[in-house]
C-alpha cells in the first residue's frame, strides 16, 4: 500500500496524474460554506460554553470522592443559590469541579463545607478559587488583541515574502475558514472555552498558514516564467503546484494528528473534562481544516484573485486560442515576421527559416563567390550580404542577371 501511495505521489508531482483541485474550485467553496454554516448554526443554538476565566465566578474542586455522580453537588448549590445553575464536571476518576456565580468569602466557605459533607470527604479536600470580572475581562481583551496583532503581522509578512498582496489575502481567507470551522465544531461538541482553547486556536493559525505558504511557494516556483512558456495557463500551473504538494501535506498532517488524537482521547476518556481536552480538540480539528483549506481553497482563491491581471489574462487567452488552432498575432510577432505570423503559427519550428529563403540565400552566397570585377568594384554584393546579416531575418533574394549569360 505504501508503494502504491508513493507511486501516486510521484505521478502527481510529475504531472502524469492530476486531481481537479483548481478546476473544480467552486465545488470546494460550496462544500466549505455549507459545512461552516450548518455547524455554526448548531453552535449558536447550543450557545458558547465559556470557562470561568472569561465569565468570572467561584470554583470548587472536590478531590478523592468515592462516587462521582453530579446530582449531589447541584442540589447543594441550589440550596444556597436558588437562581444559579452550577456547572459540574468530572476531572479524572475521583475529582469533581463545581463552578458557580461570584460568591463572597463567607458564602464560599459555607458552600465548600457542605460539598465536603455531601460527598463524605474531609473539608481540606475541597479547594476553592475565585476569578473576578475585571480579571476575566482583561483576559478576553488581551486574547482578542493578540489575535488581531497576529493576523496583521502575518498578513504583512506574507505580502512582503511573496511580493503579492493577493497571495496574502488568499491565505487570510483560508485562515478565516479554518478558524470558523474549528470554532463551530468546538461549539457543537460543547467543550468549555478556556485559555487553553485560545492557545490551541493560535497554534492552528500558525499551522494553517505554514501549510498554505508551502503551497504558494510551489506556485511561485511554477509560475516564475509564466509568459515565457506556452504549455500551461496560470490556473493549470497553480493546480500542478497543489497536486505536487498534496501528498506532502497529507503526510505532515497525519504525523501531527497521531499524537494530538492520542492526547485528545486521554483527556476526554481518562483524565476527564478540562484536562488537555480543550487545547487538543482545537488542534485536532484545526489541523484537519488547515490541511483542507491549504490544498482545496487557497490555490483556487489565488487563481480567482489574480486571473484578471493583464499579463495573466492575455497569456491565458493566447494559449487557449493557440490550442484551438487560431492565430494570435502580437506586437512581437508582427515585428519578427511578415504579415504578423510567427513560426509557430505557420506550423514549423520557430528557429527554422522558410525553405525558399534558404534556397535564395544559398544562391546569393554562390553569386557572391562568383562575383565579377564590376560587382567587386562597386561593392554591391558585399553591401547586400551585410544588409541581410544586420536584419537577422531570412528573406528571399532575387537571382541577379549577369550580362553575357
Amino acid at each position: 500500500m505504501s508503494t502504491t501511495f508513493a507511486t501516486f505521489g510521484n505521478d502527481l508531482h510529475a504531472g502524469r496524474r492530476t486531481l481537479p483541485i483548481v478546476s473544480r474550485r467552486r465545488t470546494w467553496y460550496l462544500i466549505s460554506v455549507v459545512v461552516v454554516v450548518l455547524l455554526g448554526a448548531l453552535a449558536v443554538v447550543r450557545g458558547p460554553n465559556l470557562g470561568i476565566e472569561f465569565t468570572g465566578g467561584s470554583e470548587f474542586q472536590i478531590a478523592g470522592v468515592a462516587d462521582t455522580e453530579q446530582s449531589s453537588a447541584r442540589e447543594v448549590v441550589r440550596e444556597h443559590l436558588p437562581d444559579n445553575e452550577p456547572k459540574v464536571t468530572q476531572l479524572g476518576s475521583d475529582t469533581l469541579r463545581v463552578q458557580t456565580e461570584q460568591l463572597d468569602s463567607t458564602q464560599t466557605a459555607e458552600l465548600a463545607g457542605e460539598l465536603a459533607t455531601a460527598y463524605g470527604v474531609p473539608a481540606d479536600s475541597v479547594s476553592t478559587s475565585y476569578i473576578g470580572p475585571v480579571w476575566s475581562g482583561d483576559v478576553t481583551q488581551k486574547m482578542a488583541r493578540g489575535v488581531v496583532v497576529f493576523l496583521v503581522l502575518v498578513a504583512a509578512m506574507m505580502a512582503l515574502y511573496f511580493r503579492d498582496l493577493k497571495a496574502s489575502l488568499a491565505a487570510m481567507i483560508a485562515l478565516g475558514h479554518d478558524m470558523l470551522l474549528t470554532a463551530a465544531v468546538y461549539g457543537v461538541v460543547g467543550f468549555e472555552i478556556t485559555p487553553g482553547t485560545v492557545i490551541g486556536f493560535l497554534t492552528v493559525m500558525g499551522y494553517s498558514l505554514y501549510d498554505t505558504i508551502v503551497v504558494f511557494d510551489k506556485v511561485r516556483e511554477n509560475t516564475a516564467d509564466l509568459t515565457g512558456q506556452r504549455r500551461r495557463t496560470f490556473a493549470e500551473l497553480v493546480e500542478l503546484a497543489a497536486n505536487q504538494t498534496l501528498v506532502r501535506s497529507i503526510n505532515t498532517s497525519v504525523v501531527a494528528l497521531l499524537p494530538i488524537g492520542s492526547i485528545l482521547a486521554i483527556g476526554a476518556f481518562l483524565l476527564g473534562a478540562g484536562t488537555l481536552k480543550d487545547i487538543s480538540l482545537a488542534l485536532f480539528i484545526g489541523i484537519i481544516a488547515g490541511t483542507y483549506s491549504s490544498i482545496f481553497l487557497a490555490p483556487g482563491l489565488l487563481v480567482d484573485l489574480r486571473r484578471r491581471e493583464d499579463a495573466i489574462s492575455r497569456h491565458t487567452v493566447a494559449l487557449e486560442r493557440a490550442r484551438r488552432g487560431e492565430t494570435v498575432p502580437t506586437s512581437e510577432d508582427s515585428a519578427g515576421s511578415p504579415g504578423g505570423e510567427d513560426a509557430e503559427t505557420r506550423g514549423g519550428d520557430p528557429d527554422a527559416a522558410d525553405p525558399a529563403d534558404a534556397d535564395g540565400a544559398d544562391e546569393g552566397e554562390g553569386h557572391a563567390l562568383e562575383a565579377d570585377p564590376a560587382d567587386e568594384d562597386d561593392g554591391t554584393v558585399g553591401r547586400a550580404a551585410a544588409s541581410r546579416s544586420a536584419r537577422q531575418q531570412p528573406r528571399r533574394t532575387t537571382r541577379r542577371r549577369r550580362s553575357g549569360r
